[in-house]
């Protein structure tokens, strides 16, 4: 099986299991949850997929998504009333889920011949735009926007790595891809623990 497939498929999963904790942190009934982790698990992709206009959008082409996407928010629905839901647990499920999805979305833009800057951008959306819709529906400043979090910076460096290693170093798109999801894993995380923060820009009170 494709190893990026697999990839992918775990990227649902983690994401979906962020839906569940930040819905459960704001005491949302089972079916609320159920729709927080959805939208979390595979809003990236649908955006990116109408964006491309990828036909059929990769959950409809392939239910396994749905499956797994369901079947993780119900796991984590059973796990969460066992345990209080630290905060740390929905970043570091979200830096997964975003490192996963990211090099997904950069790889299947470039494999339909999209220039590699698009393939970026593709990838940055399909890694933060289901994150995005789960903090707004959960009434919540979405990660990407929340107080200089290094965020999209970290996707967009993780895409460019993938590509790099991919296409000048002559490796295997599977190689690449632990490259890019490493990439944007560590810089998430390393931001997360030392609380770095993106360079503010402000522009003088007068030209």
């Amino acid at each position: 099986m494709d190893l990026l497939y697999i990839f992918s498929m775990i990227g649902v999963a983690v994401f979906a299991i962020s839906g569940v904790l930040a819905a459960g942190r704001k005491n949302f009934d089972f079916f609320g949850v159920v729709v927080i982790a959805l939208v979390t698990a595979i809003g990236g992709g649908t955006l990116r997929d109408l964006l491309l206009d990828r036909r059929p959008i990769f959950w409809i082409g392939d239910i396994n998504y749905l499956y797994i996407s369901v079947a993780a928010a119900l796991l984590a629905l059973l796990w969460v009333p066992r345990r209080p839901i630290p905060i740390r647990a929905l970043l570091y499920a979200d830096a997964l889920g975003l490192a996963l999805f990211t090099i997904s979305g950069t790889r299947i833009a470039y494999e339909l011949g999209f220039d590699p800057v698009i393939s970026v951008l593709m990838g940055c959306i399909t890694g933060v735009a289901g994150g995005v819709i789960r903090d707004i529906l959960s009434a919540e400043i979405p990660l990407l926007l929340r107080d200089r979090e290094v965020y999209a910076t970290a996707a967009i460096i993780g895409s460019v790595i993938y590509l790099a290693v991919h296409k000048y170093w002559n490796t295997s798109q599977e190689v690449a891809a632990e490259w890019g999801i490493l990439t944007v894993a560590t810089i998430r995380i390393i931001a997360i623990n030392w609380r770095l923060r993106v360079p503010v820009f402000k522009a003088p009170e007068k030209y």
